[in-house]
């Protein structure tokens, strides 16, 4: 961690909806005047999409049958750890892009499946944040979340997020609905041993839990809207968190716990704006002072 270069961590599952919570970042930082470097976890992927197929199928014909992008030893973990620490000493790092789909790749000037060349930050960002996979990860070999200074867990209750990826990575990729199955299914094992531990390492998890019926993710027409849905904002040490402010402010709020507050779904901007501004103003103005 680093007063003078600050390092947020956004981490969710794939589908969780980290994206858009990246929006809500840009527009703290837009407003309060910070000038903030974005890299994502896709950038420390370890294999491009065709070493990665190549790599999955050694992997199964070995037996393996939960290799896939959630495991540790597919993506440069040590190399993120490193980002984020170089960053928090200097205000210096490098990143990269993997491009998803041919729309990207006329911007990047890369093939779909494949890697930009490593670059440079730019020079003078106030902050570093990271969105992707591994934000929260403290391992004996991997100690990333000990190099962030504010990490935030994104977390739809897991019915929800399957919906979301399912209609993601079909509409946006091309992807069928039993591709996309079978990727969920042989991602469960790393789901459960390397996603869901980073959860008790974060400092606020804003879960989304839908109140329509999900029960059947595979045939869902449509994501829960925001209205259709709750969100539970947990967190870590509620210390300092003025809460009663925050139900008065947040219509139809409520504490579920010490540590939590739950709130409707179509409050979950509100609710960050109000919650997070002035955490990351506390953190520049440490830098400030440092």
């Amino acid at each position: 961690m680093s007063k003078r270069h600050p390092v947020i961590s956004v981490t969710g599952s794939s589908g969780a909806g980290t994206s858009t919570v990246k929006n809500t970042f840009d527009q703290i930082f837009r407003r309060e005047g910070i000038k903030s470097v974005a890299i994502v976890g896709d950038a420390f992927h370890r294999y491009n999409r065709s070493d990665m197929k190549v790599e999955n199928e050694t992997r199964l014909a070995a037996g393996n049958h939960s290799f896939s992008h959630f495991s540790y030893e597919a993506n440069e973990l040590a190399e993120l750890a490193n980002v984020f620490k170089t960053y928090g000493e200097t205000g210096a790092g490098k990143t990269r892009t993997y491009v998803h789909n041919n729309a990207e790749a006329k911007v990047a000037g890369v093939p779909s499946g494949e890697f930009t060349k490593w670059a440079d930050f730019e020079d003078g960002t106030d902050m570093l944040f990271y969105e992707g996979l591994h934000g929260a990860v403290s391992t004996d070999q991997f100690k990333i979340a000990d190099n962030a200074d504010l990490k935030i867990g994104v977390v739809p209750v897991i019915n929800l997020e399957w919906i979301q990826k399912l209609h993601r990575d079909k509409s946006e990729r091309g992807y069928s609905t039993e591709a996309v199955t079978d990727v969920m299914l042989r991602r469960m094992d790393a789901y459960v041993k390397c996603i869901v531990p980073q959860f008790s390492n974060t400092d606020i998890n804003f879960q989304r839990v839908p109140v329509v019926d999900t029960s059947n993710p595979f045939v869902a027409r449509s994501i829960p809207t925001a209205d259709e849905s709750l969100v539970v904002i947990r967190f870590a040490n509620p210390r300092g968190i003025d809460f009663p402010y925050l139900t008065s402010m947040i219509n139809g709020s409520w504490m579920s716990r010490a540590n939590s507050i739950v709130i409707p779904g179509g409050k979950m901007d509100l609710a960050m704006q109000l919650i997070l501004t002035p955490l990351i103003l506390r953190l520049k103005e440490n830098a400030r002072r440092a």
